[in-house]
This record gives structure tokens, C-alpha cells and sequence, in this order.
């Protein structure tokens, strides 16, 4: 039995940018604070760092995966394309609305200043764990036999 991979390119783009979710919003966000001498302001401002550097290398796979759908034979609202849609979507939630706002409440505890309770955290580990999963989705339908 032969595997065959569509688009080799995307596939690897797919996949390393699955490993930089993974790395970071898996492993990093909460290993960091159990370094000794890493108190909760200079992990939030660590992770202000991280979180932007990470969404501007993702928004540049995205370009690559999505040119790549484009190009693909395969219909735009195809089963494949859905899973890299809702992941464009995920990513247009993050950088416009949730980055920004974990952006400012870390801002006002480094500052200090008090931060009113939110669920802002859980929301972006909600669509974390779900950009997890249609990475996968994209990545494995890549293949054929």
C-alpha cells in the first residue's frame, strides 16, 4: 500500500504549525510559571510575548495552507476546507478580539491594578483545543492511498 500526499507543502505547514499550538498553548502557557522566580506578573508578560510572536507565525501558515486550498482541486466548501475555514475563523477571533482583550487584563495585573473575573482564558482554550483538532483533520485528509 502507497500514500500518497496532495500537497506536500501544506502538509508540512499544517503539521509544524500543529506542533506550535501544541508547544506553546499546551506546554509552555503553564510550564513557564513553575520555573522558580517566575511570578505571576512576569509570566503573563512572557506570555503576552509569546502568544503574539506564535499568532503572527500561525496567520503565516495560514496564508500558506489557505493559497494552497485555493490552488487544490477541491471545492472551497468541501469537507477538507470547512476544517481550514473554521480554523481561519479561529484565528480572526483570536487576533481581533480574544489576544487583544487577554492582552489588556494581563496589562492590569502587571500594572497592579485590580482585573475583574472573566472567561476569557477558557474561551481560548476552548478554540485552542478545537483549532487542535481541525489541524489534525486537515493534516490527515491530505493524505491518500
Amino acid at each position: 500500500m502507497i500514500t500518497k500526499v496532495e500537497q506536500p507543502l501544506v502538509l508540512i505547514c499544517i503539521f509544524t504549525w500543529l506542533g506550535f499550538v501544541l508547544s506553546i498553548s499546551f506546554m509552555e502557557a503553564w510550564i513557564k510559571f513553575r520555573a522558580p522566580g517566575v511570578t505571576l506578573p512576569i509570566g503573563l508578560s512572557i506570555g503576552r510575548l509569546v502568544f503574539n510572536a506564535l499568532n503572527k507565525v500561525e496567520w503565516g501558515f495560514a496564508v500558506v495552507v489557505m493559497i494552497g486550498a485555493v490552488m487544490s482541486n477541491t471545492p472551497i466548501l468541501s469537507g477538507r476546507n470547512i476544517f481550514l475555514l473554521i480554523i481561519l475563523i479561529i484565528l480572526i477571533v483570536q487576533t481581533c478580539w480574544l489576544l487583544p482583550w487577554l492582552g489588556q487584563r494581563a496589562a492590569l495585573y502587571i500594572s497592579g491594578k485590580p482585573v475583574p473575573s472573566s472567561s476569557l482564558h477558557l474561551y481560548f482554550i476552548g478554540v485552542e483545543i478545537i483549532k487542535t483538532g481541525c489541524l489534525i483533520i486537515s493534516g490527515i485528509s491530505l493524505f491518500k492511498q
